[in-house]
């Protein structure tokens, strides 16, 4: 079988994602370069009698290497060890896409260029002669949709039919204006009537912003009402599934030690953990997903720009922050997109800030108990939604504040470039939008919890069941923790909760329940109303909820989200920054806090 090694080449948002996912489909895995924080995707298929390996390089504007995917995707392409480039163009903005695929060919000319979306093209009155175009750079032009797969098998044909030849023309001479002129009829304006009036209303300062919100609010409440059932679901079949592993081991004869260290703890806290992230990231990745898709994401940080300016960052890090909703960690990754050394460090340093996944649920418990005294499941949600919004554009507000700070006193000297690219409105695949919410986000993080979950289930079970005296380990610890907590409003318990549930924010409450009842295993709450119960009968007030919520937005991050901020940043100074930055930040908002709590109530 011949074997053809091919890499894709473009800008971002052309759709060279979509055509790598339909080629090679579920046979790919993604990693990153070398000495670089940089990702790529590699995948195969199989193609009449030829193995094609694909590679999926970083989507990028030109070769130039200003940024990290710029450079990459340059290196890649003189490195030489390829088979074949395909350069991936969007019919649309087919002029700005020339430039990539005349600075590759300036490089090689083993090039094959594909340009996509074409279905949409016609739509916008675009055509493109593309007999014509391909004459023009003496290379094959083949016309896609790869949502659709159109065109596809022409493509894959001329890749294994593929012969290298040089070619006759100076590249350096061409000029796009005259290509595209030559090429390309427009009947009328790319920037279509309806583009325009979305982008009036969506881009506006009177409008973008509290359309932003409204849209936050609805994905919250959206997350919040639909994610009880599930999540109640699989609370209940995890512990009718545990009484049969007790059976099981109780007949294998495993020791009281061992068993209940499998189940009190390990088990216990890995199902929590499911019970807990899985429903909302299977309702919440996916309608961001299709905001994502649909090109508003890129209208939020537009409307945020000016704000992070202000702060001397840039509207990148909206993005950045938008992806630490779903998980903080894949927010610290997803940083990457910014080229801008000085930004990307304080959109990593912030992006704990929001609220992720994990930390949502408990939030969430506290504004049911303490904030919204309502039976009416649909308005208790709309409420708690409401509320959570608020704290969402708090923390906002914090974020911006401190970026303010660090731009100003750590990095006065960087100065730095901003490009935001306003993608056309496109008609999401809910296919593709849910196979990439479920298996390349919420599977992956998920995957990370549980694998830190299992240490950290050990540690807690043992935590609980080793006694000085007359108390366990528990608390023992949280009793000395006491002092500390009252000054800032709380009390130890609360303190050794967060300082435990570094693994896992999931773990925080179940925590907390262990050491108020004293159970020495991990429990879970058949209901809000026990939960109040068990936090009132220990001394909660409203002071108490309100400072608790704020350490759930301000706390060190998390182990993964700790263990992906130290490997971008591949610095141990930044990385113990990260892990005391927001803890300072969450102890003063609680001292001022408690300071109003005193002089008012």
């Amino acid at each position: 079988m011949n074997k053809i090694d091919i890499i894709l080449v473009g800008n971002p948002n052309v759709g060279k994602s979509t055509l790598f996912n339909t080629l090679t489909g579920l046979k790919q895995h993604t990693g990153n370069w070398t000495g670089k924080t940089v990702e790529f995707a590699k995948g195969n298929m199989e193609y009449k009698n030829h193995s094609l390996n694909f590679i999926d390089l970083p989507g990028t504007y030109s070769l130039n290497s200003y940024s990290k995917e710029e450079e990459v995707t340059n290196d890649y392409i003189e490195s030489n060890n390829y088979d074949l480039i395909v350069v991936v163009l969007d019919a649309i903005t087919i002029n700005r896409g020339l430039i990539l695929a005349l600075d590759v060919l300036k490089k090689n000319n083993k090039v094959i260029i594909c340009v996509n979306l074409i279905d949409e093209a016609i739509k916008k009155g675009i055509y493109i002669n593309f007999n014509k175009l391909s004459k023009t750079l003496e290379v094959p032009v083949i016309p896609i949709s790869a949502k659709n797969k159109k065109g596809i098998d022409n493509l894959l044909d001329k890749i294994i039919n593929f012969e290298s030849k040089k070619n006759s023309v100076n590249y350096n001479e061409f000029n796009i204006v005259n290509i595209v002129k030559e090429n390309v009829k427009y009947t009328q304006s790319v920037y279509d009537e309806k583009t325009s009036k979305m982008d009036k209303v969506l881009t506006s300062k009177l409008t973008g912003i509290p359309i932003m919100i409204a849209l936050l609010f609805f994905i919250l409440w959206i997350t919040i009402y639909l994610s009880n059932f599930p999540s109640n679901w699989l609370f209940n079949f995890f512990n009718y599934l545990e009484n049969i592993l007790e059976k099981i081991l109780s007949t294998l004869r495993f020791s009281s030690l061992v068993s209940n260290l499998l189940i009190q703890g390990i088990y216990k806290t890995v199902t929590w953990v499911i019970s807990v992230m899985l429903p909302p990231m299977i309702i919440f990745f996916p309608l961001f997903t299709l905001l994502e898709d649909y090109g508003l994401l890129p209208r939020i940080s537009f409307n945020m720009d000016h704000l992070f300016s202000k702060c001397n960052t840039c509207g990148k890090q909206c993005l950045t922050m938008l992806m630490g909703f779903g998980c903080n960690a894949v927010g610290v990754t997803n940083a990457r997109i910014i080229e801008s050394k000085k930004e990307k460090i304080i959109a990593i340093l912030t992006n704990v800030f929001v609220p992720c996944n994990g930390r949502f649920p408990t939030i969430i418990a506290m504004i049911s108990i303490f904030f919204v005294s309502v039976n009416n499941m649909f308005l208790a949600s709309s409420l708690s939604a409401l509320l959570l919004t608020l704290i969402i554009i708090f923390s906002i507000i914090i974020t911006l504040l401190v970026s303010k700070i660090l731009s100003k006193f750590l990095f006065k000297n960087y100065k730095s470039t901003f490009i935001l690219e306003l993608p056309q409105y496109r008609k999401p695949n809910i296919l593709s939008v849910i196979t990439h919410a479920i298996f390349d986000r919420t599977l992956f993080i998920l995957g990370k919890a549980i694998s830190i979950s299992v240490p950290a289930g050990i540690i807690i079970y043992l935590f609980a069941n080793l006694y000085i005296g007359d108390t366990n380990l528990l608390n023992f610890l949280a009793i000395k923790l006491n002092s500390i907590g009252n000054f800032i409003g709380i009390d130890g318990m609360i303190i050794l909760a967060f300082l435990l549930g570094f693994p896992a924010n999931e773990i925080v409450i179940p925590i907390l329940l262990m050491g108020y009842l004293k159970t020495g295993n991990l429990i879970e709450y058949n209901n809000l109303e026990t939960l109040k119960n068990i936090l009132v009968n220990n001394n909660w007030n409203l002071l108490t909820a309100i400072n608790f919520v704020i350490l759930c937005l301000f706390h060190f991050p998390c182990s993964t989200t700790f263990i992906t901020i130290k490997k971008e940043l591949k610095s141990n100074y930044w990385s113990i920054i990260s892990l005391f930055l927001p803890l300072i930040i969450g102890i003063i908002l609680c001292l001022i806090t408690k300071t109003l709590w005193q002089l008012f109530l």
